[in-house]
C-alpha cells in the first residue's frame, strides 16, 4: 500500500526519517534509503515515499523488527584506547567502542569515527538527530588532533596543511596547525632512534583516515594519533584509556548549540 494512502495519528507527528534517526536507528540519510527500500512499516503498512509523517503511537519496524523509541537520550564521553574498532560489532571479532559499554542500561552509537589505531574523544549516544549534525560537514564541527611525526617538520609542510593538501578524494580544506613541543628525544615511540615532534591539528572534515592521509602527502608519517577535542568536548587527565562517563546537562547543551539544535 502506498504511504499517501495511510493515516496516521495526527497529534505531535514528524517526519519518518527523523525519527528513526532519533532512534538511533540510521543516520537520517541512511533512514531515508531503509524507506525507499521499502523496509520500513508504520502499523503494518510498507512505506516507500519520504515525507511521511509518524506519531507517538504509530508501531514502527525496520526489516520486522520495532524501533524502540527513546524518551530520554543518552550521551556519553568515551576516550577511546588504540585497537579497538569504532562499530557497534566486527565481524572480526575485534573489541568495539559498544563493549567498553556494556555497563550503559540503554544502546549508544558512536559518532563518527576513530580508527583502530587512533586513540582519544569519542562521543557515543541514542539521539540520532544530534549524531547526525556532528557527523555531517556543513556544520563545521571542528576536530583537533594530537599529532606525532618523525620531525622536525618544515615550515614549508606546515604550510601546505595550513592551505589545504590534495588526496585522492580531492583537496582537504585549509587546517589550523600549531607546534606543541619541539623535537622529542629519546621517546618510547622512538623505535628507529629518529627524533619525534608533537604537532596539534585542527579540521571540521571527517574523511576516513584524513589526519594519516594529509601527514603522509607531505612527506610525514604518523607514529601516534590522537584526537584531544571534539566540538565542545575535550580530552580529561582523569578519564583514563577505556573509560567513559555521562555528558552533563550544560555539556549537551553546548554540543547541540553548536549545530543548531
Amino acid at each position: 500500500m502506498e504511504s499517501k494512502n495511510i493515516v496516521f495519528n495526527a497529534e505531535n507527528r514528524e517526519r519518518l526519517q527523523k525519527v528513526l534517526a532519533q532512534a538511533g536507528v540510521a543516520s537520517r540519510r541512511h533512514a531515508e534509503q531503509l524507506i525507499l527500500e521499502g523496509r520500513v512499516t508504520v502499523n503494518g503498512d510498507t512505506i516507500s515515499a519520504l515525507g511521511t509523517k509518524v506519531g507517538i503511537k504509530d508501531h514502527i519496524e525496520v526489516d520486522g523488527k520495532p524501533v524502540e523509541r527513546f524518551e530520554e537520550f543518552q550521551y556519553y564521553l568515551l576516550n577511546k584506547p588504540v585497537s579497538v574498532i569504532t562499530s557497534a560489532s566486527d565481524p572480526q571479532g575485534r573489541p568495539t567502542v559498544v563493549d567498553l559499554m556494556k555497563d550503559v542500561p540503554t544502546r549508544v552509537y558512536p559518532v563518527g569515527r576513530l580508527d583502530y589505531d587512533t586513540s582519544g574523544v569519542l562521543v557515543l549516544t541514542n539521539d540520532g538527530e544530534l549524531a547526525h549534525r556532528l557527523m555531517h560537514p556543513s556544520y563545521g564541527v571542528e576536530k583537533t588532533y594530537r599529532v606525532w611525526v618523525q620531525g622536525p617538520v618544515g615550515i614549508n609542510a606546515l604550510e601546505r596543511l595550513r592551505q589545504g593538501v590534495l588526496l585522492e578524494d580531492g583537496n582537504t580544506a585549509p587546517a589550523k596547525v600549531e607546534r606543541v613541543s619541539g623535537v622529542l628525544k629519546r621517546t618510547n615511540l622512538d623505535s628507529k632512534g629518529d627524533h619525534l615532534e608533537v604537532l596539534e591539528v585542527t579540521i571540521h572534515e571527517g574523511r576516513n583516515r584524513q589526519i594519516r592521509r594529509m601527514f603522509a602527502a607531505i612527506g610525514y608519517p604518523v607514529v601516534k594519533l590522537e584526537r584531544i577535542r571534539f566540538g565542545t568536548l575535550t580530552q580529561e587527565k582523569t578519564l583514563c584509556s577505556g573509560a567513559y562517563r555521562a555528558l552533563t546537562r550544560q555539556e549537551v547543551k553546548e554540543l547541540r548549540s553548536t549545530v543548531g539544535l
